[in-house]
């Protein structure tokens, strides 16, 4: 029995030193051998203007102008390589046909990063920074995932600059809603100086993106969403928001009572399968709320404006066309 034990001790020791090698490892690849300042290109193919936007920071968006009628404002979903690439689909489709804008969130894209607090308030600010500034008349939203609990609260904060809103795939609308909680350990754990970035390099290598991309598509994920999201996730400061964002610090656990149900403007809902969040209480929410509508759109896993565009183009369509206070 002795000799049992002292052999797993040993073999459980030499676990523990193997561990604690690789992880030495991986931190003097981090810090001599990755670019944390790789060039990064536009994500979309039309101007990008900046306004500031307080304790946000300076944040950035990409702008065409070349169309008549409402403006279109779409929002990026939050995760560890977030960009307005995400929204690309809906911005080449909709430029030209009317005055579309697609914004940065603090922390992510060309928008400024940096080691501070990032909150639901943040981001909910951010957006009504662009809502009050950036442009002259209400707007349609479009946002992804998270993000819609952000525009959501904007568009009960700021009803008057807002004239719709369709949320993709968003989450708050899953059984468990809320039992989301920050984890501040967790936080603190990824946040500390001696290995912090090389936890996030670990995040996102080209591997780890495409294997968390590939979640989200039926079929391979878009190669180019992939080598976009390697490049923006290594920009100096990249770090912090998503870190806020694994540690669910960006969620509200009550976003369906206080944000969601309170909503007047017109909501359209587009979802069908997605690993990430679910729809449990959708239904019930349709139920009590007329101004709320729903499109399944399969087969779809939580980015259906570009596994179904035609699907999804003709949604917004429908939706824009068919509600009275929408464009």
């Amino acid at each position: 029995m002795d000799k049992t034990i002292k052999g797993v001790g040993a073999v459980a020791g030499s676990v523990v030193s193997a561990m604690t090698t690789a992880a030495a490892g991986w931190l003097v690849y981090s810090k001599l051998f990755v670019n944390h300042n790789v060039t990064l290109p536009p994500a979309l193919g039309a101007d990008r203007e900046h306004f500031g936007g307080g304790y946000a920071g300076m944040l950035h968006y990409y702008a065409d102008r070349s169309g008549e009628g409402t403006p279109l404002l779409l929002v990026h979903a939050i995760n560890a390589a977030a960009s307005a690439y995400e929204m690309r689909p809906l911005f080449e489709h909709y430029r030209g046909q009317r005055p579309v804008y697609a914004l940065e969130l603090p922390g992510f894209g060309f928008s400024q990063r940096g080691d501070r607090p990032y909150t639901p308030r943040v981001f909910t600010n951010a957006i009504i920074g662009f809502l009050e500034t950036q442009v002259e008349e209400p707007v349609d939203i479009v946002a992804l995932s998270l993000s819609s609990e952000f525009a959501a609260r904007a568009a009960l904060e700021r009803a008057q600059n807002v004239r719709s809103l369709a949320l993709i795939s968003p989450t708050g609308l899953g059984k468990d809603a809320h039992e989301r909680q920050p984890d501040e350990g967790l936080h603190r754990f990824l946040s500390f100086p001696l290995w912090s970035q090389a936890c996030f390099d670990l995040l996102t290598t080209r591997a780890i993106i495409r294997r968390y991309l590939s979640k989200s598509f039926y079929g391979e994920p878009d190669e180019r969403m992939v080598d976009y999201s390697y490049k923006t996730s290594h920009q100096p400061g990249a770090r912090y928001a998503p870190f806020a964002f694994v540690s669910g610090k960006l969620s509200s656990p009550d976003i369906r009572e206080s944000v969601y149900e309170q909503l007047e403007q017109p909501v359209l809902v587009l979802y069908d399968q997605d690993p990430y969040t679910g729809f449990e209480a959708l239904p019930g929410l349709l139920e009590r709320h007329p101004n709320w509508q729903a499109k399944r759109i399969p087969p779809t896993r939580g980015l259906p404006h570009w596994e179904q565009p035609e699907q999804t183009f003709q949604a917004l369509n429908e939706f824009w066309n068919e509600s009275p206070s929408a464009s």
